[in-house]
């Protein structure tokens, strides 16, 4: 039987195994998936043993998602631009390394919430390795804006110079500013995404309610406690608030579809993963 995994640490309250579970019911796929702790010295050798004993591919989360691009024979654009990488399919001796976040994040905003974002506002927070994975997927809808906005403004003045020629390409106004610049509190947003880790630590919002527009976007890359504060916070101001469950559920569906060449459905899995979390 084919055999998949995601590796990662800490990797107890990963979803994952669930999900691919479903689609390959709902698909009609024979395979097994599994989760791994990996040392965090050990990422390297993990995955090489894996290859070896027949893995056929494997997702990567934190902290490893670096690691895997450097790991990877050969790579998807979205995997350079990003420098991380949170798939993995094993075809021989070659590594193909994919980045489904952002495609995961795009589908369900566009398909699952209806929001439109060509010709749209979008600010970004945060320059790490989560707002990596989602700027190029985000630019190629083709916004009127994406302004990434990170504390230290140096990080996300890099990430948005690695994406400046897709930027250019794609028609899209894309600069990094700091927090607290006057251009970014001296106006709204039609889409507010929020890739820092403040819902990961349940710290104060890094931006004011001031960036958000009425009934516009207002997405958090978290899911479950974890963004319920920024959502509330969203809410409470008359966006439109939306966590990053199904951004879950799709990027695993482009994970699934790179390795199997089927698409699952994910409309029946996500209503199925969040009626599981709200029973807690």
């Amino acid at each position: 039987m084919d055999s998949y995994c995601v590796f990662g640490h800490p990797i107890e309250h990963s979803k994952s195994p669930w999900i691919h579970a479903r689609f390959a019911q709902l698909s009609g796929q024979t395979l097994q998936y599994h989760k791994t702790l990996v040392p965090l010295d050990g990422f390297a050798s993990t995955v090489h043993a894996y290859h070896a004993q027949g893995g056929k591919g494997c997702n990567v989360t934190l902290p490893f998602k670096t690691e895997a691009a450097a790991l990877a024979t050969r790579c998807s654009p979205r995997v350079r631009l990003a420098q991380a990488c949170n798939t993995l399919k094993f075809d021989g001796e070659d590594i193909f390394g994919e980045n489904t976040d952002g495609l995961g994040l795009v589908t369900d905003l566009v398909h699952n919430a209806a929001c439109r974002l060509q010709g749209k506002s979008v600010l970004l927070i945060g320059a790490g390795g989560a707002a990596a994975g989602v700027l190029g997927p985000l630019l190629s809808e083709k916004p009127r804006s994406i302004w990434v906005v990170n504390r230290t403004l140096d990080k996300a003045t890099q990430l948005v110079h690695r994406h400046a020629e897709l930027a250019l390409a794609e028609g899209v106004d894309c600069q990094a500013f700091g927090l607290q610049h006057d251009a970014v509190l001296g106006q709204s947003f039609e889409v507010v995404i929020n890739a820092s880790s403040s819902s990961l630590h349940q710290g104060e919002l890094p931006v004011p309610a001031s960036v958000l527009s009425p009934h516009g976007m207002a997405c958090d890359l978290m899911y479950g406690p974890a963004a319920q504060h920024f959502m509330q916070w969203a809410t409470a101001h008359g966006a439109v608030a939306r966590d990053g469950l199904g951004m879950l559920v799709e990027q695993a569906a482009e994970s699934f579809y790179l390795w199997r060449g089927v698409r699952p459905p994910t409309a029946p899995v996500l209503a199925e993963l969040r009626t599981l979390l709200a029973q807690g």
